[in-house]
């Protein structure tokens, strides 16, 4: 598919990949081979945020794993900057690009030979006692658990406003049609399309309670309320949050979406999938 072609480019890194940086700077070099000065940081790296966030660039090129790609759509998703991942970690389910084909694939898009994928985000507030305490944004999930008590929580259920039912369980995991691939996929919940706009609510280990997943008309919300003490709220793996009896946690759909940076056609998606599963250590040769 031919689009238009991206000349302000930026290249990003997690500072705990120290593979990441060299691979980083040879992407800067081949870059500036083309034409074209990219500058190089750390997705921690508060002026290189600020200029993202100002609209300096078009597209973020994300060296390392999936918690790199997720650190990026954290930044990159509500200024609308499209993100090229370039997979240097374990896995990989969010990055089409690998280590040794990106320059191939660089050219590709310099060329204006690839497509915009749009992602759902997930708008996530905590309230206490009626009040707004904090709001995140997720690409995967937003998690309510037990954190690290044995003892499962309760957690109420909503949805649009009505009650679903009451979860006696590990947790309950709200996810994206991306984090269906994440958490969401471990606590046995099923694999959804990429391009869906729903929310899949997973109960985690739950006890005499419902154990199916739930997906969720889209543009539809979920609010979790904890019946219990000792629970904390988690998005996207983030530290978790201590959480008190009677803490709501609303979940919606966020105004922007996740923008990726895809190449060829739109079957890629389950050709990675089926290469993660084809290399899955419990199955042998």
């Amino acid at each position: 598919m031919s689009t238009s072609i991206p000349t302000r480019l930026v290249v990003a890194i997690h500072p705990k990949y120290p593979a990441a940086l060299q691979e980083a700077q040879a992407i800067v070099d081949y870059l500036k081979k083309q034409g074209i000065d990219a500058p190089i940081g750390s997705l921690h790296d508060e002026d290189l945020r600020k200029r993202v966030k100002a609209g300096e660039f078009d597209v973020l090129i994300a060296v390392g794993g999936d918690g790199t790609i997720l650190r990026a759509g954290h930044l990159c998703a509500p200024c609308g900057v499209a993100i090229l991942g370039i997979n240097i970690g374990k896995l990989g389910f969010l990055i089409q690009v690998k280590r040794d084909n990106w320059a191939e694939m660089l050219t590709q898009m310099l060329s204006g030979d690839y497509w915009i994928e749009n992602r759902l985000m997930l708008h996530v507030e905590l309230f206490r006692a009626g009040e707004l305490q904090g709001t995140w944004h997720a690409l995967n999930e937003a998690v309510v658990s037990r954190g690290q008590f044995l003892n499962p929580v309760h957690i109420a259920a909503s949805v649009d406003g009505l009650q679903l039912t009451t979860y006696v369980a590990d947790g309950l995991i709200a996810s994206t049609a991306t984090g269906s691939t994440a958490y969401a996929l471990a606590a046995g919940g099923p694999i959804l399309p990429p391009e869906l706009r729903n929310i899949l609510i997973v109960p985690i280990a739950p006890h005499l309670s419902i154990d199916r997943a739930v997906v969720l008309a889209e543009r539809s919300s979920v609010s979790i309320t904890v019946k219990s003490e000792n629970a904390v709220l988690s998005v996207d793996g983030q530290t978790p949050i201590g959480l008190d009896a009677d803490d709501r946690v609303d979940v919606h759909s966020a105004e922007y979406s996740a923008k990726f940076v895809r190449f060829g056609d739109l079957g890629y998606f389950y050709r990675n999938l089926r290469r993660h599963m084809d290399q899955n250590p419990s199955i042998g040769k």
